[in-house]
């Protein structure tokens, strides 16, 4: 379905589908297939509130680029030092998953490119807010979020720094990315590895 929203952009020669590992790969598998074009991973480590790992405080994604919510950081009184040692944790820890996830493949060029950046959900947009500041050091010609489902405020957000984005479902109330799911088990790092190397070959 999300293939089908993004029918515009199929047949660009400069398209590059990149999804989020690890949920957003089988999206972006079909996305990709849909829209003949490659697809690639882009890996971006989310920086979980210590004691709640899911409350995302910032992100790390490639080139170095760390994404903060000043706002969360200065209500839970993070001192900057311990701060600091979990966003060096993070992108250590997101270096060797991308190892893991490309099996030797090289990374597809994005200087130049139109990404469609895909994730399987949007909630705070935290990791999208770091991918997409990330992409934009990495000289991405354009950049068009795209996810099945994502919060009403948080696409407000993105499309004011994206200017393009294309979902699926936008509620108002919005709890997790999980209930807009039949089948939301979690993916493994075999299944993201597979898909990647199985798309590199047939387009």
């Amino acid at each position: 379905m999300l293939g089908s929203a993004l029918g515009a952009y199929a047949g660009q020669t400069d398209l590059l589908v990149l999804a989020l590992p690890r949920g957003g790969v089988p999206v972006g598998y079909e996305v990709a297939r849909s829209l003949g074009a490659p697809l690639d991973i882009f890996v971006v480590r989310k920086l979980g509130v210590p004691g709640n790992g899911e409350l995302a405080m910032g992100a790390v994604a490639p080139g170095g680029v760390c994404i903060l919510r000043e706002e969360i950081i200065a209500e839970l009184g993070i001192p900057a030092d311990r701060l600091a040692a979990m966003a060096a944790q993070a992108e250590e820890a997101r270096r060797e998953s991308e190892a893991v996830y490309r099996h030797n493949l090289p990374a597809q060029a994005i200087a130049g490119t139109t990404v469609v950046l895909v994730d399987d959900g949007v909630a705070t947009g935290a990791t999208m807010r770091a991918a997409l500041a990330a992409l934009r050091r990495l000289q991405a010609r354009s950049i068009v979020i795209a996810a099945p489902v994502v919060s009403a405020s948080t696409r407000r957000e993105l499309e004011a720094l994206a200017g393009q984005m294309v979902c699926l479902a936008v509620p108002e109330i919005f709890f997790t990315v999980g209930q807009w799911y039949v089948n939301f088990e979690q993916v493994s790092d075999e299944t993201v590895a597979a898909l990647l190397e199985q798309l590199s070959t047939t387009v």
